[in-house]
Protein backbone atom coordinates (compact mmCIF):
# COMPACT_ATOMS: atom_id res chain seq x y z
CA UNK A 1 0.00 0.00 0.00
CA UNK A 2 1.78 3.19 -0.77
CA UNK A 3 1.34 6.57 0.37
CA UNK A 4 -1.81 7.36 -1.67
CA UNK A 5 -3.27 4.56 -0.84
CA UNK A 6 -2.36 4.82 2.94
CA UNK A 7 -4.14 8.14 2.68
CA UNK A 8 -7.00 6.77 1.11
CA UNK A 9 -8.19 4.43 3.59
CA UNK A 10 -6.99 6.68 6.60
CA UNK A 11 -9.66 9.08 4.99
CA UNK A 12 -11.98 5.70 4.44
CA UNK A 13 -11.46 5.44 7.60
CA UNK A 14 -11.83 7.89 9.01
CA UNK A 15 -15.57 8.68 7.34
CA UNK A 16 -16.76 5.56 8.62
CA UNK A 17 -16.67 3.50 5.71
CA UNK A 18 -16.44 -0.48 7.37
CA UNK A 19 -14.56 -1.25 4.38
CA UNK A 20 -11.49 0.24 5.59
CA UNK A 21 -11.39 -1.15 9.01
CA UNK A 22 -11.83 -4.74 6.83
CA UNK A 23 -8.48 -3.48 4.53
CA UNK A 24 -6.45 -2.63 7.67
CA UNK A 25 -7.49 -6.19 9.91
CA UNK A 26 -6.71 -7.69 6.43
CA UNK A 27 -3.41 -6.18 5.97
CA UNK A 28 -2.00 -6.13 9.99
CA UNK A 29 -4.18 -8.48 12.00
CA UNK A 30 -1.25 -11.02 11.37
CA UNK A 31 1.49 -8.94 12.00
CA UNK A 32 0.10 -7.31 15.09
CA UNK A 33 -0.95 -10.93 16.62
CA UNK A 34 2.69 -12.16 15.87
CA UNK A 35 3.84 -9.11 17.68
CA UNK A 36 1.52 -9.56 20.49
CA UNK A 37 2.41 -12.94 20.67
CA UNK A 38 6.13 -12.94 21.02
CA UNK A 39 5.27 -11.12 23.97
CA UNK A 40 2.40 -12.78 25.56
CA UNK A 41 3.13 -16.07 24.93
CA UNK A 42 -0.84 -17.77 24.66
CA UNK A 43 -2.79 -17.37 21.72
CA UNK A 44 -5.66 -16.43 23.70
CA UNK A 45 -4.10 -13.47 25.40
CA UNK A 46 -3.00 -12.65 21.57
CA UNK A 47 -6.03 -12.72 19.91
CA UNK A 48 -7.63 -10.84 22.66
CA UNK A 49 -5.10 -8.02 22.03
CA UNK A 50 -5.66 -7.32 18.52
CA UNK A 51 -9.22 -7.60 18.71
CA UNK A 52 -9.06 -4.69 21.83
CA UNK A 53 -6.36 -2.97 18.94
CA UNK A 54 -9.24 -2.83 16.25
CA UNK A 55 -12.04 -2.13 18.47
CA UNK A 56 -10.07 1.07 20.22
CA UNK A 57 -8.67 2.17 16.64
CA UNK A 58 -12.55 2.30 15.31
CA UNK A 59 -13.91 3.94 18.04
CA UNK A 60 -11.03 6.68 18.06
CA UNK A 61 -11.06 6.80 14.58
CA UNK A 62 -12.29 10.55 14.60
CA UNK A 63 -9.57 11.47 17.06
CA UNK A 64 -6.86 10.83 14.39
CA UNK A 65 -4.90 13.19 12.49
CA UNK A 66 -5.06 13.07 8.52
CA UNK A 67 -1.21 12.75 8.54
CA UNK A 68 -1.24 9.92 10.96
CA UNK A 69 0.86 6.26 10.30
CA UNK A 70 -1.52 4.00 10.91
CA UNK A 71 0.62 0.77 10.73
CA UNK A 72 2.59 3.04 13.38
CA UNK A 73 -0.33 3.67 15.59
CA UNK A 74 -1.40 0.14 15.22
CA UNK A 75 1.80 -1.09 16.59
CA UNK A 76 1.56 1.59 19.40
CA UNK A 77 -1.45 0.84 20.77
CA UNK A 78 -0.76 -3.02 20.94
CA UNK A 79 2.19 -2.41 22.26
CA UNK A 80 -0.07 -0.24 25.10
CA UNK A 81 -2.33 -3.22 25.53
CA UNK A 82 0.34 -5.55 26.04
CA UNK A 83 1.52 -3.56 28.58
CA UNK A 84 -1.53 -3.22 29.87
CA UNK A 85 -1.75 -6.97 30.20
CA UNK A 86 1.52 -7.24 31.63
CA UNK A 87 0.56 -4.91 34.66
CA UNK A 88 -2.42 -6.75 35.29
CA UNK A 89 -0.98 -9.81 35.85
CA UNK A 90 1.49 -8.39 38.11
CA UNK A 91 -1.53 -6.42 40.19
CA UNK A 92 -3.30 -10.31 40.09
CA UNK A 93 -0.47 -12.18 41.02
CA UNK A 94 0.09 -9.52 43.73
CA UNK A 95 -3.33 -9.33 44.76
CA UNK A 96 -3.23 -13.33 45.06
CA UNK A 97 -0.29 -12.86 47.29
CA UNK A 98 -1.85 -11.01 49.62
CA UNK A 99 -4.80 -13.58 49.63
CA UNK A 100 -2.21 -16.48 50.86
CA UNK A 101 -1.07 -13.94 53.90
CA UNK A 102 -4.77 -13.21 54.57
CA UNK A 103 -6.01 -16.73 54.73
CA UNK A 104 -2.69 -17.48 57.35
CA UNK A 105 -3.04 -13.87 59.53
CA UNK A 106 -6.64 -14.70 59.88
CA UNK A 107 -7.28 -18.03 60.13
CA UNK A 108 -8.12 -19.46 63.66
CA UNK A 109 -5.40 -18.57 65.78
CA UNK A 110 -5.65 -21.68 67.63
CA UNK A 111 -6.01 -23.91 64.55
CA UNK A 112 -3.44 -22.01 62.74
CA UNK A 113 -0.70 -22.50 65.45
CA UNK A 114 -1.42 -26.01 65.25
CA UNK A 115 -1.58 -25.99 61.41
CA UNK A 116 1.92 -24.77 61.75
CA UNK A 117 3.43 -26.90 63.90
CA UNK A 118 2.24 -29.52 62.87
CA UNK A 119 3.73 -28.98 59.03
CA UNK A 120 6.96 -28.04 60.66
CA UNK A 121 7.30 -30.83 62.65
CA UNK A 122 6.10 -32.87 59.42
CA UNK A 123 8.46 -30.89 57.04
CA UNK A 124 11.38 -31.60 59.65
CA UNK A 125 10.54 -35.09 59.49
CA UNK A 126 10.63 -35.48 55.81
CA UNK A 127 14.22 -33.21 55.65
CA UNK A 128 15.70 -36.00 57.44
CA UNK A 129 13.90 -38.66 54.78
CA UNK A 130 15.85 -36.70 52.07
CA UNK A 131 19.45 -38.67 51.28
CA UNK A 132 22.24 -37.46 52.82
CA UNK A 133 24.06 -35.54 50.46
CA UNK A 134 20.40 -33.49 49.57
CA UNK A 135 19.47 -32.88 52.98
CA UNK A 136 22.76 -31.08 53.57
CA UNK A 137 22.46 -28.81 50.56
CA UNK A 138 18.63 -28.55 51.11
CA UNK A 139 20.04 -27.25 54.83
CA UNK A 140 22.63 -25.26 53.63
CA UNK A 141 20.37 -23.47 51.24
CA UNK A 142 17.16 -22.77 53.53
CA UNK A 143 18.57 -22.66 56.89
CA UNK A 144 21.75 -20.92 56.22
CA UNK A 145 20.93 -18.97 53.36
CA UNK A 146 23.79 -19.85 51.63
CA UNK A 147 23.88 -19.34 47.70
CA UNK A 148 24.24 -22.48 45.53
CA UNK A 149 27.43 -21.24 44.68
CA UNK A 150 28.45 -20.66 48.18
CA UNK A 151 27.24 -24.65 48.75
CA UNK A 152 28.84 -25.41 45.37
CA UNK A 153 32.11 -24.17 46.54
CA UNK A 154 32.22 -25.60 50.20
CA UNK A 155 31.28 -29.17 49.59
CA UNK A 156 33.38 -28.93 45.91
CA UNK A 157 30.87 -29.95 43.51
CA UNK A 158 29.28 -28.03 40.52
CA UNK A 159 26.65 -25.13 40.73
CA UNK A 160 24.35 -27.24 38.90
CA UNK A 161 24.32 -30.24 41.68
CA UNK A 162 23.53 -28.01 43.73
CA UNK A 163 20.43 -26.76 42.10
CA UNK A 164 19.54 -30.41 41.21
CA UNK A 165 19.69 -31.67 44.83
CA UNK A 166 17.57 -28.33 45.76
CA UNK A 167 14.70 -29.17 43.29
CA UNK A 168 14.79 -32.69 43.63
CA UNK A 169 14.44 -32.02 47.42
CA UNK A 170 11.53 -29.44 46.84
CA UNK A 171 9.93 -31.42 44.79
CA UNK A 172 9.63 -34.27 46.84
CA UNK A 173 8.91 -31.49 50.13
CA UNK A 174 5.80 -30.76 47.90
CA UNK A 175 4.53 -34.19 47.21
CA UNK A 176 4.63 -35.09 50.58
CA UNK A 177 3.14 -32.18 51.97
CA UNK A 178 0.08 -31.74 49.75
CA UNK A 179 -1.66 -34.65 51.63
CA UNK A 180 -2.32 -31.84 53.92
CA UNK A 181 -4.08 -30.29 51.72
CA UNK A 182 -4.46 -26.02 50.78
CA UNK A 183 -2.85 -24.99 54.30
CA UNK A 184 -0.07 -27.55 53.27
CA UNK A 185 0.37 -25.75 50.01
CA UNK A 186 0.54 -22.31 51.57
CA UNK A 187 3.24 -23.22 54.02
CA UNK A 188 5.31 -24.83 51.20
CA UNK A 189 4.99 -21.48 49.26
CA UNK A 190 5.63 -19.14 52.33
CA UNK A 191 8.18 -21.17 53.76
CA UNK A 192 10.06 -23.76 51.27
CA UNK A 193 10.14 -22.36 47.76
Amino acid sequence: MGTVGRDELLRQFKANDKNAINLLYEKYSKRLYNFAFAYLKTEADALDIVQEVFINVWNKRNDLRNDTNLEAYLFTVTRNSIISIFRKKITEKQYLEHLKMVAVLHHSSTEETLDYEALSERLKELVIQLPEQRRLIFKMSKEKGMSNKAIAEELQISVKTVEDHITKARHFLKKQLSEYGMIAILFYEMFIS
